[in-house]
């Protein structure tokens, strides 16, 4: 028995759009820099928060050996696997991101001292940040990729990172980094090679691709 052609997607109407009604997007992710660079290309999601335990995943990477590409890979994994249960029709998006200098991973610093150790190692020494994302529906991934990034610091003055700090406060604590590169971080500085959404936390232009090959999107 033949089985049903597969629904095309339709686009247009009344006004211009890029986007398929169907199937709906969903960013497994409160963050508020993934939401803007989906929402800065036009695109129409919902965001849930997936609870995962971040440090135990990160733990058994290690006791395992995994390197942070694929450290990453199971975190951006365990995110999408948790909000796909009770969303299986929606494509779900799911990401993370690692901080790698020199084969030592860094996380998110708990205060300001902590950015500030973490902001020294760093200084005049160059990192990858290790960008993965992955896609699920209907029960299972459909896609992932991985993005990593290279930027090098310059040799600031502990006068400047004291600056910095008091300029930036609390947001520091919301990046693995201890900086914005869409903010004042960019003053640390002297390079960066990589795509800016891989940056940020979302390789947009290997996602976009992605979602046009799956009909999401106008190709």
């Amino acid at each position: 028995m033949a089985s049903a052609p597969r629904p095309q997607p339709c686009f247009g109407g009344d006004s211009l759009t890029l986007q398929a009604p169907n199937p709906r997007l969903v960013l497994a992710s409160q963050s508020s820099a993934r939401s803007a660079l989906l929402r800065d290309a036009g695109l129409t999601f919902e965001a849930k928060a997936a609870r995962v335990d971040e440090d135990a995943i990160k733990a058994s990477a290690r006791a395992e050996g995994l390197d942070a590409s694929e450290a990453a890979l199971l975190l951006a994994e365990a995110k999408a696997m948790r909000i796909a249960r009770t969303e299986p029709d929606a494509l779900v998006i799911g990401a993370d991101q690692m901080l790698v200098c020199d084969g030592a991973w860094f996380d998110k610093p708990a205060d300001r001292q902590a950015a500030t150790v973490q902001l020294r190692a760093l200084r005049g020494r160059t990192h990858e940040l290790v960008c993965a994302v992955t896609c699920h529906r209907h029960g299972g991934r459909v896609w992932q990729h991985v993005a990593r990034p290279r930027l090098t610091m310059r040799e600031f003055s502990d006068r400047f990172l004291d600056a910095y700090l008091d300029a930036e406060g609390d947001a520091v604590l919301g990046s693995v980094g201890a900086y914005r590169l869409e903010g004042p971080g960019l003053h640390l500085f002297a390079k960066v090679e990589g795509e800016f959404g891989a940056i940020l936390g979302l390789p947009m232009l290997a996602l976009l691709g992605f979602l046009r090959g799956h009909g999401v999107l106008m190709t």
